[in-house]
């Protein structure tokens, strides 16, 4: 990773990604699965307003930490369809937004991504 961003820094870019996903809510009816869309757009908005509280409360590093650890708890849903999952979806695509907004190094975002549980094996957990 590049020069770790300031507090504000970080928070200014997060908030930018906050009002792109509440376009998205707004532009969910229009889409072929309204309500899939609408929880993609509403988790990517609770997971950037999450990072800015952890941001503010503990600084820059400390979301970066916490955005991590959310990132490999995450399970795979490649290969589903568009609209299943879209919850982890969003969460997927709001992590890796915020990877690219702070100029995450490939390697540690890869190691991290390789740590991620398959959802086939979780499913199997259930019950």
């Amino acid at each position: 990773m590049k020069e770790l961003m300031s507090t504000e820094q970080l928070l200014q870019g997060l908030k930018h990604y906050r009002r792109i996903a509440r376009q998205d809510l707004l532009r969910a009816p229009e889409t072929p699965h309204p309500e899939a869309f609408r929880l993609h757009a509403e988790a990517r908005r609770a997971l950037y307003a999450g990072l800015e509280q952890r941001a503010s409360a503990e600084g820059p590093q400390e979301a970066v930490d916490f955005a991590l650890e959310q990132y490999r708890a995450l399970p795979f849903t490649t290969g589903t369809a568009e609209h299943e999952h879209p919850e982890t979806k969003g969460r997927e695509n709001g992590l890796e937004n915020f990877f690219l907004m702070i100029g995450l190094d490939p390697k540690t975002r890869r190691e991290a991504r390789n740590a991620r549980p398959k959802l086939s094996a979780l499913e199997g957990n259930v019950g």
